[in-house]
């Protein structure tokens, strides 16, 4: 065995394996949600401010719960509707974020993060759902 695959995680998973690689995306995930919280409790007490903040909190909440469901998966075919789900409601949190760059209704240095971990999990999930495809045939 390599020397990078025989370190292992605090979890006990080795470096570079598939349950590394998906722990690694769950605890990104997890902290995704947790920023995305913070941000909902920052922005203003408006009618606009309280409108964003609930569809923000549901949709950039949600791929946390739904890559959950992932491991559940009952075939294929369901893993990747599962995987589309995800990048559907990361697709919606970006739109969101957008819309409170823009208003301003946060500072664009907490909003500016958000977006680029936004981004680079729109390319994780697209990737993941183009490997599973292939991997259907």
């Amino acid at each position: 065995m390599e020397e990078e695959t025989a370190r292992v995680c605090e979890d006990g998973s080795a470096f570079g394996t598939k349950q590394q690689t998906q722990y690694d995306l769950e605890e990104r995930l997890l902290e995704y949600a947790v920023r995305i919280i913070r941000l909902v409790d920052a922005l203003p007490a408006t009618r606009a401010g309280r409108h964003v903040a609930d569809q923000l909190l549901r949709c950039g909440t949600s791929p946390l719960a739904n890559h959950g469901e992932l491991q559940g998966a009952e075939s294929r075919r369901d893993f990747i509707h599962k995987l589309g789900i995800c990048l559907k409601e990361i697709r919606e949190t970006r739109r969101w974020l957008r819309l409170i760059h823009r208003l301003p209704l946060a500072a664009p240095p907490k909003v500016e993060p958000l977006l680029n971990e936004t981004e680079a999990l729109i390319k994780i999930f697209a990737a993941s759902i183009r490997t599973a495809e292939r991997n259907k045939q």
